[in-house]
């Protein structure tokens, strides 16, 4: 905003502001900007203020601000205890001030709009001239600051706007895609498709595509969450709840953890921003899309733990026992059998001969215990 307002304050050519179109609002640093512009213009149906300076981020404990009582003499009702921010709210009013100052504007409402956060319509503003006039559009503000007087450095313009080409000039790509990062649904969605991208890429090594994808949005994801006021306790509720998922994978609790999981996922997800900024409220249909993901996920790994435990086991070394094979060498009760294509050192509690057909009966380290097996069986 400051760089913004310095590059209005220096430039050679008059600078108008124009909040349009209706429904728009010039809150916050658009206050600031307005009042430091040669020419302030607002649309009908637009307001100005809530010019109150608010620290990016949630309070780890909580809000520090003192309780007073309205009308207790020797305080303001707006006026913050602590000192950080009354150091930032007496400096944003000595700010705008200078500003309203400089270009003859109310700088009483000024001062109200920072620390009673005050706020008009279009029309009061022009009223309480805080802004020059109002304007429907482009064409009609250029119109109305016909021969209007400004001053640009240390020398007064009169301004000849009357039939001005007007050319807009868009965007460009980085600002488009800041602007699109920076949405804290599409940034959410960004982090839990980088999570969940690395976590599938570690379970299954040399796939590449999910761990690229899920590292490129992790790192525009985290990009993004630098850029708004996000609470670190959500944050860990939220890493908490992806941890608790993977751990479902590894060792199944029939749905205890991965339910856990999305609880904090969605929690985190839910206090992740500052509700009182707004333009940053999470999309509940998000949540609820989330939530249902990892329910899902918990569901189909319950199922799998819970079918695993009736299936016959087919890996390891309780998977030897009970299958058949055939003696190689032997002497006295110990030899080699052959048994699952392999070559095993066996024992048996009962004399055998080479090529007796054998049932390994179970496995102690490298050796297996056999007995014999009829040769039709």
């Amino acid at each position: 905003m400051r760089e913004i307002i310095r590059a209005i304050l220096a430039s050679p050519v008059p600078v108008a502001s124009f909040v349009a179109p209706s429904g728009a609002r010039a809150a916050s640093a658009g206050t600031y900007i307005l009042y430091a512009s040669h020419i302030a213009v607002m649309a009908p149906g637009t307001n100005l203020g809530a010019a109150t300076p608010i620290a990016l981020g949630v309070k780890p404990f909580g809000d520090t601000e003192p309780e007073k009582k309205p009308g207790e003499p020797g305080k303001q009702a707006e006026t913050p205890g602590d000192a950080h921010e009354a150091k930032a709210v007496n400096d944003a009013v000595a700010y705008i001030r200078g500003l309203a100052e400089l270009r003859n504007r109310n700088a009483d409402w000024a001062e109200r709009a920072v620390r009673e956060a005050a706020s008009l319509s279009s029309t009061a503003a022009a009223r309480e001239h805080a802004i020059d006039f109002t304007a429907v559009d482009v064409t009609d503000l250029l119109a109305k600051a016909q021969g209007h007087v400004v001053r640009v450095g240390q020398t007064e313009v009169r301004l000849d706007t009357a039939g001005l080409a007007v050319q807009e000039f868009e965007p460009d790509w980085r600002t488009r895609l800041l602007s699109v990062i920076t949405d804290p649904n599409i940034a959410i969605i960004l982090m839990m498709v980088g999570i969940y991208g690395l976590i599938f890429e570690f379970l299954a090594p040399g796939t590449m595509l999910p761990g690229t994808i899920g590292g490129i949005c992790l790192l525009l994801g985290l990009y993004a969450l630098a850029l708004l006021p996000v609470s670190f306790a959500a944050l860990g509720l939220i890493f908490l709840g992806v941890g608790l998922t993977v751990a479902e994978a590894h060792s199944p609790s029939f749905g205890a953890l991965g339910i856990g999981g999305g609880v904090a996922v969605i929690l985190g997800a839910t206090i992740l921003f500052d509700p009182d900024i707004p333009g940053l409220e999470v999309s509940r249909p998000l949540l609820g899309a989330i939530a249902f993901a990892i329910l899902a996920f918990s569901l189909v790994v319950a199922r799998l733990a819970f079918t695993s435990r009736l299936r016959e086991v087919a890996t390891g070394a309780e998977e030897m026992i009970g299958i058949s094979g055939k003696v190689e060498s032997w002497t006295g009760l110990t030899g080699y059998v052959i048994a699952h294509g392999e070559r095993w050192k066996a024992v048996s509690a009962e004399p055998l001969v080479a090529g007796d057909p054998v049932r390994v009966t179970g496995r102690n380290g490298l050796a297996l215990e056999v007995a014999s097996r009829p040769k039709d069986a």
